[in-house]
C-alpha cells in the first residue's frame, strides 16, 4: 500500500477542490486486508451484521461470493433472500422522541495507507427481502466502482468508495418491486407509529396509487385520525408525480383538506410550505456524480408497485 500522506485525499483531488465530501470508510476487521474470497465474504457478513445490529435477522444465512485479483475485486454477489428488516429503535412503538438512542454507528479511522482498486461487478438480489413487515423483491448490479483499501491507524482496515468521475464512469440497473396491497399495509402502520408519537391515533388509512404512464403517477390518500376524546377527523391528499425524457422529477397538484374545520385550518397553515417545497422540480440527473449517468427509470404500477433504474 502507498503512504496515505503520499496520495490526495479522496475528498479533495489535487487538480480541483469538490463540494462533495468523500464517503466514510467500510470497515473489514482488522489488518492485515483479507487476500483470498472467502476471506472477504466472511468479512462482509460481519461488517453487514454489525452496522444493522438487531434490525436484520438472517444475515448469517445470506449467501455471500467474492473474488479478489489482487487489489481488485472481481466480482461480489450478495443474496439478502429471507432477510427481515425491523423498523430502527427510534421508530419503534414505546421510544419516545426525547429517549436516548444509540451512538451513530461508523469508522473514522486515521489512515496511514492506502491502495487503489476495483470492483468490477457488483450484484444484490432479494427474492424476498422482509422490510418492516412488507416483502420487497431487489434486484441491481453495478460495474467498474472504483475504491481504495485503507490501513486504521487502530489496526483495522476497510474500504472508502471512490466518486466516479466521467474518465471513470459507472453502469448498471435496478429493480425494486413490492405488493400494492402490502405496500398500504406497511404505509398505515409506519405511520400510526409516528403520529401515536404525537398523541394521534390513525383510526383508518386508505392509499391508491394509479399509474398514469411508464413515469407518472397520481397519489391519493384517504386518512381518519383522532387526538384525545374530542378532535376525530378525516384528511384527504392528493398529488401527481412524473419524471420526464430529461430525469426531472415533478410533483403537481398536491391538495390537502379536511371536513372537519379546525383540521381544515391547521392543514391551511402547512399548505403553503408543502406548495413551496413541491414547486420546486428535482432533477435527478444533476444530483449524481459526473461518472453516474442515469439513462432511464420507469415507474410501473399494477398488483405490484415496480420501480426500475438504468445507469448508462
Amino acid at each position: 500500500m502507498t503512504d496515505a500522506a503520499q496520495r490526495p485525499s479522496p475528498d479533495q483531488p489535487a487538480d480541483q477542490p469538490t463540494s462533495r465530501p468523500a464517503p466514510d470508510p467500510i470497515p473489514l476487521g482488522t489488518a492485515p486486508r483479507p487476500a483470498l474470497g472467502v476471506d472477504l465474504e466472511a468479512r462482509i457478513r460481519a461488517t453487514l451484521t454489525e452496522e444493522l445490529g438487531g434490525q436484520a435477522l438472517g444475515l448469517d444465512r445470506a449467501p455471500i461470493t467474492a473474488e479478489l485479483d489482487g487489489a481488485d475485486i472481481t466480482s461480489a454477489v450478495i443474496d439478502l433472500s429471507g432477510v427481515v428488516v425491523s423498523l430502527p429503535q427510534a421508530a419503534q412503538p414505546g421510544h419516545h422522541p426525547g429517549q436516548a438512542t444509540p451512538d451513530t454507528k461508523g469508522w473514522h479511522p486515521e489512515i496511514v495507507a492506502r491502495e487503489p482498486g476495483t470492483l468490477h461487478h457488483l450484484r444484490v438480489d432479494a427474492h424476498q427481502l422482509v422490510a418492516v413487515d412488507l416483502p420487497v423483491d431487489i434486484t441491481a448490479e453495478v460495474t467498474n466502482l472504483r475504491f481504495d483499501w485503507v490501513d486504521g491507524a487502530d489496526g483495522r482496515v476497510g474500504i472508502q468508495p471512490v466518486e466516479p468521475d466521467a474518465d471513470h464512469p459507472v453502469s448498471g440497473h435496478a429493480r425494486v418491486a413490492v405488493d400494492k396491497a402490502g405496500l398500504v399495509m406497511t404505509a398505515r402502520g409506519v405511520l400510526a407509529v409516528v403520529l401515536q408519537q404525537q398523541g394521534i391515533t390513525l383510526t383508518a388509512l386508505d392509499l391508491d396509487l394509479v399509474s398514469q404512464g411508464p413515469r407518472a403517477a397520481t397519489l391519493r390518500v384517504d386518512a381518519a385520525i383522532k387526538k384525545g376524546v374530542f378532535l376525530s377527523a378525516r384528511v384527504q391528499a392528493t398529488a401527481s408525480v412524473s419524471i420526464d425524457e430529461n430525469m426531472v422529477l415533478a410533483v403537481r397538484g398536491v391538495q390537502l383538506g379536511s371536513s372537519n374545520p379546525l383540521v381544515a385550518a391547521l392543514l391551511g397553515t402547512v399548505r403553503g410550505k408543502v406548495e413551496a417545497a413541491t414547486s420546486r422540480d428535482i432533477d435527478l440527473a444533476e444530483k449524481l456524480p459526473d461518472g453516474v449517468r442515469l439513462a432511464d427509470v420507469r415507474l410501473d404500477v399494477g398488483q405490484e408497485l415496480v420501480v426500475s433504474a438504468r445507469l448508462a
